[in-house]
């Protein structure tokens, strides 16, 4: 039997992928943390606030480059009210962080962060805190 190496209760996290970006790497990188795990990927397209009502994550990690992101933040905000969201951003663009905190998102997080900051936007996220990178705030 393999010995489970996560000594305290884990934080469930989705990852919702953007057109052109795999969530691999960043789901190994997360994985490594103890308390962090990968419950469920989202592949473009597909219904995040369906995955995140089934997965049941702490909190969700949501690609800025998709689609309607803002919608699909408000269905899951909605769906799922127990779970936190952060968009994942590759660079700062006009409206994005208001747009995102108007429709319900914990913050904004720059996907090309050191993995060790982004799992601690994740920890701080779940606890309740507003996360959002300081390079992005207007």
């Amino acid at each position: 039997m393999p010995l489970n190496f996560r000594t305290t209760r884990s934080l469930r996290v989705l990852l919702a992928e953007g057109p052109g970006m795999s969530a691999d790497g960043l789901a190994v990188l997360l994985g490594l943390e103890a308390d962090l795990d990968v419950v469920a990927r989202v592949a473009p397209g597909a219904d995040v606030g369906a995955a995140a009502l089934t997965a049941c994550p702490a909190v969700a990690l949501v690609d800025a480059d998709r689609p309607d992101v803002f919608a699909e933040v408000a269905a899951v905000c909605r769906e799922a009210p127990e779970c936190r969201v952060l968009l994942l951003a590759g660079s700062a663009r006009p409206g994005l962080v208001e747009g995102a905190l108007a429709a319900g998102a914990a913050g904004v997080v720059l996907r090309d962060d050191p993995p060790g900051a982004l799992a601690d936007a994740v920890r701080r996220a779940a606890t309740g805190e507003a996360v959002t990178d300081p390079t992005l705030e207007p």
